[in-house]
């Protein structure tokens, strides 16, 4: 496999007609309408948390309940990742993007419009997969419209969605809770996404290209049923344990961890014996590419450490120093801002510097975390959302240097028959690294936030140290990545 040739925009090429020019700026709308509908599934991963103690006011939730309505949405978006990505390199990407965005949409207003526990466990359920089914198409679809330094600038883009959707969602959430109130401000959460979806639809009918023809396809039309079956087990049994970590008590639930490694380790042996013939739903052949297989490893273990502590944080402020949801969602601002504007100028500039960029990027996000648990270490009380803003802001100018760049090294080399399960499987590892992180993180923030007499900054410290740990983990991926090419090179 080897990657695509750079391409140069049509105001470059010899010649260039304003037909030329008209193609050019219809592939970025393009790509504008798959992030908005990216960033509405991505957001809806984030946005819960705040609403949650209104959620449970207004529906008389029990934790069990609440805990389904954040694990059901990481659940089922993480089974449906791998499936649908292929799914859409085998038949139509833009027929399942279309059909993700309508089912997503639908599932918002379902949720929404939750009359007891039971109806919105089961909406949160439907929209999760609705989002795994869209997300990983817009990968394909970043893959087959754009080459050279144009993906990776597409790419720096889809990292900005990512980075901003996971830190905004605290502040849209507190957002929407303080003007429409707390009994009906946390049904907008998820009603919020309607116009969104509703508009989106027609517009990226219009915009996003038609599958090839069918006989371009020969040879990458299956799609493996019982590859499904055991990856879909496996990935339930893998996430499980963690997403119910705070409901499901004792060490019984471990139990299915063991059994993951036997699903997950039939599904590769399946997939190498399906191969031999027939399309798999995963070719293992990527993970000899050693650029993707590094990709995948620092996303799982970065994934772990980044999306955690917005977790922490936020029920810090809240349970901890009784900051309203607005005012919470306001003190992690500093990072998505960060994350955005640094996954931008990340993306222009991954073709030169390559993995160095994402290694300066984990020790910023390094630095800033450890910065954060030392400002808590000095102020207390409301100056916390103050003291942390700068800490925040590095570590999120640090995380857009992370996840556009490894997010364009990762998939340079997938050929475009592969783009979407290819890209479902980074966002699987990316979705379980979060479930895990999330367990660890939060099982020591709690250890120090529950009982008579709460701790609840030395909660935040240690959790932020443990992810931090994570951050170092990925830090080491990257560095041996770096070391493998230089003896490759």
């Amino acid at each position: 496999m080897t990657a695509q040739p750079p391409c140069s925009t049509p105001e470059q090429r010899p010649g260039a007609s304003a037909a030329g020019r008209r193609a050019e700026a219809r592939r970025w709308r393009a790509l504008t309408v798959c992030l908005v509908a990216g960033f509405m599934t991505l957001l809806d991963v984030s946005i819960v948390n705040v609403a949650l103690p209104t959620v449970r006011a207004g529906l008389h939730m029990s934790d069990s309940g609440l805990q389904w309505v954040l694990s059901g949405y990481a659940l089922a978006f993480g089974l449906v990742l791998v499936p649908s990505g292929r799914l859409g390199d085998a038949r139509s990407r833009r027929a399942v993007f279309l059909t993700g965005l309508a089912l997503f949409t639908a599932a918002s207003a379902l949720a929404g419009a939750a009359q007891n526990q039971e109806w919105l466990v089961l909406a949160r359920l439907f929209q999760g997969a609705a989002g795994g089914v869209l997300v990983p198409q817009v990968s394909g679809f970043i893959q087959v419209l754009f080459q050279g330094a144009e993906r990776g600038r597409a790419f720096g883009a889809l990292g900005a969605t990512i980075g901003l959707s996971t830190a905004v969602g605290p502040l849209l959430g507190g957002l929407l809770i303080h003007l429409f109130g707390p009994q009906n401000g946390w049904r907008w959460v998820f009603l919020v996404n309607l116009p969104i979806g509703v508009a989106a639809l027609p517009i990226a009918y219009r915009l996003l290209p038609p599958p090839p023809p069918a006989a371009s396809r020969a040879g990458h039309r299956d799609f493996d049923p019982v590859g499904v079956l055991l990856l879909g087990a496996g990935t339930v049994a893998l996430l499980l344990p963690f997403v119910q970590a705070q409901q499901w008590h004792g060490s019984t639930r471990w139990l299915l961890l063991p059994l993951a490694a036997v699903l997950l380790g039939a599904f590769v042996g399946w997939e190498r014996y399906y191969a031999r013939g027939r399309e798999p739903l995963v070719s293992m052949a990527l993970f000899a590419v050693r650029p993707y297989a590094a990709g995948v490893a620092l996303s799982l273990v970065y994934f772990a450490g980044f999306t955690a502590i917005f977790f922490i944080f936020t029920l810090y402020l809240q349970a901890g120093l009784h900051y309203s949801a607005l005012t919470a969602g306001l003190a992690i601002t500093p990072f998505a801002l960060g994350s955005g504007v640094s996954a931008a100028i990340g993306g222009r500039l991954v073709h030169r510097l390559g993995r160095r960029l994402v290694l300066l990027g984990l020790v910023l996000v390094l630095a800033g975390l450890l910065a954060s648990a030392l400002a808590v270490q000095l102020w207390t009380g409301s100056a916390i959302g103050w003291a942390t803003v700068l800490p925040l802001l590095v570590a999120g100018v640090g995380s857009g240097l992370v996840i556009a760049p490894n997010q364009t090294l990762t998939l340079q080399q997938v050929p475009i028959a592969r783009a979407g399960s290819a890209g479902g499987v980074m966002q699987t590892a990316q979705r379980v690294g979060s479930a895990v992180g999330i367990a660890i993180v939060g099982s020591v923030f709690f250890a120090h936030a529950q009982g008579p007499r709460p701790d609840w900054a030395l909660a935040f410290q240690l959790g932020v140290t443990v992810a931090a740990g994570l951050v170092l983990a990925a830090l080491l991926v990257a560095l041996a990545d770096v070391a493998a090419g230089r003896r490759d090179g």
